[in-house]
């Protein structure tokens, strides 16, 4: 049996973090595991764990309720986050045996009982017994039935698919108990691997070819033509195609969008929200690394991740500069103190690019933590955001110009309700229909109203969604 203060030790330290601070599930990891001295074997057990933990929370809790004596929520976070390390690992993986489950995180909650008498809270408590309590009760309880979908729909699809309540009663209204049910499915799903050809460096066929002759399972995306699908590559950093800058890893339904762009080579183009640099790193490949990319973004620590990802891939015509499109693009802003800002205004754009800022509900399938720290009243706070945005970064593109606004998230008020509103306040704007900037594969994701959208796709893409815009010529 290995020492518990391995994976899972790691996972519950990941797990409190993300909880505590509302932190990435990927950067908390990052964070943990950078202090742990793990193999490659406990390393992929703690990605496991927590990501097994987040996505399955709702029904965890679901069964420990059920067996538990007193309501979970009053526990202390450490010994409920025990409890549900140990209940992921005894319904959803198989290889491990429930006596090291139970064992394992009964050692687990020991130093709370140290943590709480300092604390003051629940002064001496041994959490010990209690957790061994519970987990072997959830082992002798038969599996329960699932709640009666025609009784209560959303409390169905919330627990057997691990959806907040206030987002599947959202979906059932909006698409029926069918359709709701598979975004809800889809949020449980583990996402593909899904790398972008660096076409500065390399064709997809080439890089296909010398992923395969390294042994790495690969398959072209279903609609992307410079998407490929890697399947069991172990650790992509690792890769010698990635050190030498020959892809960047980007879901297939992102790759789609800079496209709809057509930024052309020798243009001025702007990222209104850059960092970390997937759709700016794009709109330069098929720029063919010719021409000026401004890349703004409010945090100079995802500035420094984008310059990062520019170098690996060779890219010279990105400039980053540190601003906040919604607050320092007003006319009113002193902008003496920012040269680079004050050179953004110089002159006008051909085309800008605003994947803007959203609640990320389309993307919860990467980020599962999400479903518990995002809120429905956040739903508003983004719409005024991103209207903010789009006025903003409007004024910046010269007649004729072309603007993509999109969002990774699967709600209207997000998406359409934004464009539309800007295009009822700005009559020089026009929408166009996308088809023509997509794979002719993609001509589905195209909406009755010309948007484009993954939502429902058939090709396991994230969801996102965009809008093309022109600006009237003089």
């Amino acid at each position: 049996m290995r020492d518990v203060s391995g994976a899972r030790s790691v996972a519950l330290e990941a797990l409190l973090t993300i909880e505590r601070s509302k932190a990435f599930a990927d950067e908390a990891l990052d964070h943990c595991l950078h202090h742990a001295n793990l193999d490659a074997r406990d390393r992929a057990l703690t990605f496991e764990l927590v990501y097994g933990v987040l996505r399955h929370r709702a029904t965890i809790d679901w069964r420990l309720g059920l067996v538990a004596d007193r309501p979970l929520e009053r526990l202390p976070l450490p010994v409920m986050t025990a409890l549900r390390l140990a209940t992921y690992q005894l319904l959803y993986l198989q290889k491990i045996p429930p006596s090291a489950a139970v064992h394992e995180s009964v050692a687990l909650v020991k130093p709370v009982q140290a943590r709480t008498r300092t604390s003051g809270q629940a002064k001496g408590k041994d959490w010990s017994g209690f957790v061994n309590a519970v987990l072997r009760a959830l082992i002798r309880a038969p599996t329960p039935p699932w709640p009666d979908p025609g009784l209560d729909p959303v409390r169905s699809l919330s627990t057997r698919f691990s959806c907040p309540p206030w987002l599947t009663e959202r979906w059932v209204k909006r698409f029926g108990l069918d359709r709701a049910e598979a975004l809800c499915r889809a949020t449980l799903m583990v996402p593909p691997l899904t790398v972008r050809a660096n076409t500065l460096g390399v064709t997809r066929e080439t890089l296909a070819a010398g992923l395969a002759g390294d042994g790495h399972a690969v398959e072209a995306a279903a609609v992307s033509p410079v998407g490929l699908v890697l399947q069991k590559c172990g650790s992509v950093a690792e890769l010698r195609q990635f050190r030498d800058g020959l892809f960047y890893v980007e879901d297939e339904a992102g790759q789609l969008v800079a496209s709809l762009l057509d930024p052309q080579p020798g243009e001025r183009i702007l990222d209104a929200c850059a960092a970390p640099g997937g759709k700016a790193t794009h709109l330069a490949a098929l720029m063919r690394d010719r021409g000026e990319i401004i890349a703004l973004d409010h945090s100079p620590r995802r500035l420094r991740a984008l310059q990062e990802n520019c170098r690996r891939l060779g890219i010279t015509i990105v400039t980053p500069v540190a601003a906040d499109a919604a607050e320092d693009l007003t006319p009113s802003v002193d902008r003496t103190a920012n040269r680079p800002l004050a050179r953004l205004l110089d002159r006008p754009f051909d085309r800008i690019l605003l994947d803007a800022p959203c609640s990320g509900l389309g993307v919860l399938r990467r980020h599962p933590e999400g479903k518990w720290q995002k809120e429905e009243r956040e739903l508003g706070s983004h719409q005024l955001r991103q209207r903010r945005l789009l006025e903003r970064v409007s004024r910046l593109l010269r007649p004729g110009g072309v603007l993509v606004y999109s969002t990774c998230s699967t709600e209207p008020d997000e998406n359409e309700d934004v464009v539309e509103y800007f295009c009822k306040q700005h009559a020089e704007f026009r929408r166009e229909a996308v088809a023509p900037w997509l794979p002719e594969a993609g001509h589905a994701l195209m909406t009755a109203q010309g948007y484009f959208s993954t939502l429902f796709n058939a090709h396991s893409m994230d969801v996102f969604f965009a809008a093309r815009l022109r600006k009237a010529d003089l």
